[in-house]
């Protein structure tokens, strides 16, 4: 070979040990940057970071995708429970990144101007995180065809001139952002690639622009939740493209534009809870329309008859407009129809018989309406039906057999019509029916036995029929029975005395029968009855002094046959007329009653009421006895110090303090309030710390044991089940505005939860005791953002969701900076990823806050959690409690707050004075999303979205 061979190939080797070094240090240094997002994500809950070893090819790293030459093109990361802040200035330092995942995790911090350096990326999705401040200009990122931003808790004014130069963007998906109002970004009517655009719920205001027509490859437009106002543009007909239109909660106008029909695709149209008006005749020409959602609306006119043509039509709701005329008799008879609420209009004609033809449909409401003529047969056999409510129209006849026995059926609602006949003895079937009412109608013969085989029932009301014969002596065997009105009608015979076994009572009213015989003295047991009502019966004997244990706001006994003494307790001015009509009573102290005679005094109640007296003061010195025992015991355990026992210690975040440290500072001095579940303790920490400290005794602990020893902690011993609810919800919650669970410290007697100490105390102190303060508006305001932020976290970002079930004032605590954290979850339910539905049956809440649906299902769901924020929303705007006295018997906030709301005056006179009138205005429209279960203008909780799927919109806006 020559010199000159020899040196060329020399020179070649030479070039190609150099590439192979350049590739070499290319690896090396993708690989550091991979094991900086490793680092920096270490705290995270995931095996995503199993495979990502520094003696590993990053190629073979799990989430990453390598092109020919082993440089990383794509990383995957979306639902992989990632937290803590991602290092976006080191992440575009990979020169050859496409794609960047990142969405549906629990990512906090900025996303920064780093990110402006990815120049490759095509792909990019930050959404549904907990990112803060605002999103910054990304105007580079020329490349990009996806971009998914929402839902990431960004906030103030976003850049929409940094899509000025994305001219190949199909999908842009920023909704679900408290982003500052601003018109419809005139940038993205450039974009005429996009196939999906979400801007949902991010400050959109103003009209539609008739451009948006020009985006005709759109199949997806949601604009939901804003503050779009006008009318929809003629030109959004010529998106033909279009699969899903979403207008919802905005304030447009009009009437459906000409043209519409062209719309030919389109399989779900929402544009509920608006002012729109005219006719929705354009609809009825939609072959592939699955939902039509247009409640809450001032739309008029009747319902097309072609949409008894629509062989795809499976949801529609209607509800709460001014429709008028006859549904075509074959809705619904095509499709696998689900669900129908054409409530509140003037609908007339006969109920289409064929909308269960398919055997799908589940909830058939059609209430306050003109219907005629009977039930269709058919719907005896909808096996699948939960909801039935007809009520309020002029239907009549008897009711099908089979429809009383519905084996999913929750309610069944017929009131106000002109139904005859019996009830069928089929009734015993239902098994899920919690409502059952069959008011004002003409129902005839004995009330079936059967009925007593629904033990779900939780409703029932009967009356203003025709019933006659006995109330069933098996009643007492609904024990989940909270309301029984059976008053007007003609039943005969004894008030049974079962009746007193259904604790959970707190309604009764028999009124306006043909009842005798006396009043069961066990009904004074019922731990909740409320209301009582027994008048214009045959009932006779004496007044059991049994009822004067009950706390009733309604007590009607008048015109009986009763006899003998009023208790009395019962002889006071709030219960005046409750007695009245009967001739045989007296009283000693009642005006118009005759007072009873001094033997007839002596010989009964006097001796009652010293024999009482002596028994009970035998009670009393015995209990003295026990108490004082008892408190020496228990002075015994608190001073013994609690270190004597053996503690387990399990830790949620990383410790800057110790387990003594912690028992030292549980003591008397320390104490801050008292709770169902345990005394709550302030510790300071010598580095100046504050924390909170509940001490929660065990179910089994037994205080005598707990004097004679300190054995060890038992690995089978029995914690509380608020301890185990607490722990199990708030170890795996990270969120800035739910209270942070440092640790656990247990023993075998009690346990020990340490969290974050709130300085401000609960919202409930700050508004309503005596330690309560002037709140500026942007306060409650930001109280308001942040909880409902906290609530919407715990609803769908957590890996299960966490229904609270007892969202009231005083479990929102605020910081030192006023922030608010949702706290106490000792009633907290996580949903089961393989439940049914998201509900529970297990009693829980505070009065005043409780959605009224529970009251007669018995049913918890994320809704009812949202029901509660709503108060908490009126009580902001109120300063008011939730109960109070000026609102009446049986009244609450909520309540009250609807009675004022028919004219301006009135509904600024709801505000409270301590608000500046400047924000009073502001104020008025919190009542709008509090009645709606909708907190649209801070979070949304009810109708949740994400890019890629709507949840069903169905279920957000039943009536219930």
């Amino acid at each position: 070979m020559s010199p000159a061979a020899t040196f060329r190939l020399s020179l070649s080797f030479l070039c190609i040990l150099s590439l192979l070094s350049l590739f070499s240090f290319a690896n090396s240094d993708e690989l550091q940057l991979l094991l900086t997002i490793k680092s920096a994500l270490k705290d995270s809950d995931t095996s995503l970071f199993d495979s990502w070893e520094s003696n590993k090819p990053v190629c073979k790293f799990q989430g990453i995708t390598c092109n020919e030459e082993n440089s990383v093109t794509e990383i995957e990361m979306s639902n992989q429970h990632l937290s803590g802040k991602f290092p976006f200035d080191s992440i575009c330092k990979l020169e050859s990144l496409e794609k960047l995942s990142l969405g549906a995790n629990y990512l906090v911090g900025p996303v920064t101007e780093d990110l402006n350096n990815c120049t490759q990326l095509r792909y990019l999705d930050l959404g549904n995180n907990n990112f803060s401040n605002t999103v910054p200009d990304i105007s580079s990122l020329t490349k990009l065809t996806t971009l998914y931003l929402n839902k990431s808790e960004f906030s103030g004014k976003f850049p929409w001139s940094s899509l000025e130069n994305m001219s190949n963007l199909t999908v842009l998906s920023l909704g679900d952002n408290d982003f500052d109002q601003s018109p419809f970004p005139e940038q993205v009517l450039k974009l005429k690639k996009l196939t999906w655009l979400y801007l949902t719920g991010c400050g959109i205001e103003g009209k539609i622009p008739r451009e948006i027509g020009n985006l005709t490859e759109l199949k997806n437009l949601e604009l939901s939740n804003n503050y779009l106002s006008g009318e929809i543009p003629y030109e959004i007909s010529n998106l033909r493209n279009l699969w899903q239109l979403e207008l919802y909660t905005n304030e447009l106008t009009g009437t459906l534009p000409t043209g519409f029909r062209n719309l030919t695709n389109l399989k779900n149209f929402d544009a509920s809870t608006n002012f729109l008006e005219g006719d929705i005749s354009e609809l009825g020409f939609m072959p592939q329309i699955e939902s039509i959602q247009l409640f809450e609306n001032k739309l008029s006119g009747e319902m097309p008859p072609q949409f008894g043509d629509l062989k795809n039509l499976k949801f529609l709701s209607l509800y709460t407009n001014k429709f008028t005329g006859t549904v075509p008799p074959s809705l619904g008879s095509w499709a696998d129809f689900i669900y129908i609420d054409i409530s509140e209009n003037s609908f007339s004609g006969f109920i289409p018989p064929n909308m269960c033809q398919k055997g799908k449909m589940e909830e058939l409401l059609i209430l306050q309406n003109k219907f005629v003529g009977g039930i269709p047969e058919n719907y005896a056999n909808c096996t699948t039906l939960t909801r039935f409510r007809v009520n309020n129209n002029s239907l009549s006849g008897n009711v099908p057999t089979g429809l009383w026995g519905l084996p999913n059926v929750n309610i069944i609602d017929l009131s106000m019509n002109n139904f005859d006949g019996p009830v069928s003895s089929k009734l015993g079937d239902a098994k899920s029916l919690s409502e059952l009412n069959l008011s004002n109608n003409k129902f005839s013969g004995e009330l079936p036995m059967e009925i007593t085989q629904v033990t779900s029932l939780v409703k029932v009301d009967a009356s203003y029929n025709q019933f006659s014969g006995k109330i069933p002596d098996s009643i007492g065997r609904l024990k989940e029975l909270t309301s029984l009105h059976m008053q007007g009608n003609m039943l005969s015979g004894t008030i049974p005395a079962s009746l007193a076994t259904c604790k959970s009572l707190t309604d009764l009213s028999i009124a306006r029968n043909s009842l005798s015989g006396d009043i069961p003295a066990h009904l004074g047991d019922l731990p909740t009855l409320n209301s009582l009502n027994m008048s214009m019966n045959q009932l006779s004997g004496p007044i059991p002094s049994s009822l004067s244990s009950l706390r009733l706001s309604l007590l009607d006994l008048s015109n009986n046959r009763l006899s003998g003494l009023i208790p009395q307790s019962l002889s006071i001015e709030a219960y005046n007329g409750s007695f009245a009509g009967n001739d045989g009573l007296c009283s000693q102290n009642i005006k118009f009653f005759r007072r009873c005679s001094s033997k007839s005094s002596v010989s009964s109640e006097t001796r009652t009421l010293i024999a009482c007296f002596v028994v009970g003061f035998a009670v009393l010195l015995v209990s003295l006895a026990c108490y004082l025992r008892l408190k020496k015991s228990v002075k015994d355990i608190h001073e013994r110090s609690l270190k004597e026992d053996s503690w387990d210690v399990k830790s949620f975040h990383v410790l800057t303090f110790t387990e003594d440290e912690i028992l030292d500072s549980v003591k008397q001095e320390n104490l801050i309030g008292k709770g169902g579940s345990g005394n709550v303790y302030r510790v300071l920490l010598p580095n100046g710390i504050e924390l909170a400290v509940k001490h929660i005794w065990h179910s089994d602990s037994d205080v005598r044991k707990k004097i004679r020893t300190s054995s060890r902690m038992l690995s089978n011993g029995k914690k509380s089940p608020e301890f185990d609810a607490e722990v199990q919800t708030l170890s795996s919650i990270r969120h800035v505005n739910v209270v942070k669970l440092y640790c656990s410290i247990t023993s075998e007697d009690s346990s020990l939860l340490v969290y974050e100490y709130m300085p401000n105390g609960s919202l409930w102190d700050r508004l309503h005791t005596s330690e309560k303060m002037v709140i500026d508006w942007n306060t409650r305001y930001e109280i308001a953002l942040g909880a409902a932020k906290g609530l919407e976290y715990l609803h769908h970002n957590c890996e299960k969701p966490v229904l609270h079930r007892d969202v009231k004032s005083s479990n929102i605590l605020l910081d030192e900076f006023m922030k608010p954290r949702i706290a106490d979850f000792g009633l907290a339910k996580i949903v089961q990823a393989n439940a049914t539905s998201n509900t529970t049956h297990v009693i829980a809440g505070t009065h005043g806050y409780i959605a009224p649906e529970y009251g007669y299902t018995y049913k918890v769901s994320e809704k009812s959690d949202v029901y509660s924020f709503g108060v908490v929303l009126m009580e902001l705007v109120s300063g008011k409690r939730p109960i109070e006295p000026e609102y009446g018997d049986n009244k609450d906030i909520v309540s009250w707050v609807c009675s004022k709301l028919r004219t301006k005056e009135t509904v600024l006179s709801v505000v409270d004075s301590r608000i500046r009138e400047a924000y009073q205005e502001e104020a008025i429209k919190w009542f709008k999303c509090s009645r709606m279960r909708i907190p649209n203008k801070f979070v949304d909780i009810v109708v949740r979205k994400d890019a890629s799927k709507r949840e069903d919109p169905i279920k957000n806006n039943e009536k219930l």
